[in-house]
């Protein structure tokens, strides 16, 4: 029997995988995230961590685990709060939970290009405030998706989940990756579909390369009528720029879900016009988190047990 940190309290029947296996469970009662010197205390008697993505895993956790810790899962598909390297240094297992979140995640990016398209965020303020005192015909005009042309930055699960939900509302499609994808619609120019794309929806990993991606320059790039949508990583796009290109109206709206500094939103794009924001709830739905969390807890069991899960990152 090992014995397993959960950094946070988890759906129900999200850590059955573990108490099927017969670990020992130790668990963050308080359910609030640990600051990152609690967490190098929790993790210096413990074979495995089961961790969420607001839970920073360095050299510093590595280093507290010592030689005991084994494996690390992280609840999200993404895994840029844990330090790789460092896992490699100190021959720790990284799991993650791809798959699971791809059509959850989808359905939510495309609920973005369609809210941010048609000013949903803004008329629903207005109808809740007060503001709206009857119909109008020149009210609230926004942009057709049907017909519309998407732009795809990233055609992983997720982007080409996104993609088959577009072409549902009969959208033409284009997508962008650093590899042909023989699939019809890619383009190798990320400025050209920026520029050709009524909508342009957000799928990459954050690392260096992606890193401010959306930049004011590539902001520059798109069409005034266009929408932007981010359901990947905040530190993708620019937040300043984005929110300086719609006070400009230099775009026509924006989508988000993730943001640079969360739970900070910058204060700009808070106020910035024709915005749809949510707190970061892409996989936000009962069956899929879940699901997240019971994959992330069989990638710690395989491991435990000696054996190579199908959600390794890294193998330690």
């Amino acid at each position: 029997m090992a014995r397993v940190l959960v950094t946070r309290r988890l759906p129900d029947g999200g850590i059955d995988p573990l108490v099927e296996a017969g670990h020992e469970l130790v668990t963050n009662d308080e359910d609030q995230p640990f600051t990152h010197a609690q967490l190098c205390a929790a993790v210096t008697d413990v074979d495995a961590v089961v961790c969420l993505l607001t839970d920073r895993v360095d050299d510093a956790v590595f280093a507290a685990g010592g030689d005991r810790l084994k494996v690390v899962a992280n609840v999200a598909v993404g895994y840029d709060n844990i330090d790789v390297g460092a896992a490699t240094a100190a021959g720790v297992a990284v799991c993650n939970t791809p798959g699971v979140l791809d059509e959850t995640t989808a359905d939510l990016a495309f609920l973005l290009v369609l809210a941010a398209s048609r000013l949903a965020s803004t008329a629903e303020a207005d109808l809740r405030s007060g503001r709206w005192h009857g119909w109008g015909i020149n009210q609230y005009l926004g942009r057709d998706v049907h017909g519309a042309t998407l732009g795809v930055i990233g055609y992983g699960r997720i982007g080409q989940a996104v993609a088959r939900r577009a072409t549902g509302f009969g959208m033409d499609v284009l997508h962008h990756t650093r590899h042909d994808t023989g699939v019809p619609g890619w383009t190798d120019d990320l400025d050209d579909l920026l520029a050709r794309s009524d909508a342009v929806t957000l799928h990459v990993p954050l690392n260096d390369e992606t890193r401010h991606l959306i930049d004011a320059r590539r902001l520059a790039l798109m069409k005034p009528t266009a929408v932007l949508v981010n359901t990947a990583r905040g530190p993708v796009v620019d937040e300043d720029a984005l929110a300086a290109a719609l006070e400009a109206d230099q775009i026509f709206a924006a989508g988000i879900d993730v943001y640079e500094r969360e739970p900070e939103v910058h204060p700009r794009l808070l106020a910035a016009p024709r915005t749809v924001l949510l707190p970061h709830v892409g996989s936000a739905s009962t069956q899929t988190r879940t699901r997240m969390a019971q994959l992330a807890c069989e990638g710690v069991v395989a491991v435990l047990a000696g054996k190579r899960p199908p959600n390794l990152v890294y193998a330690g």
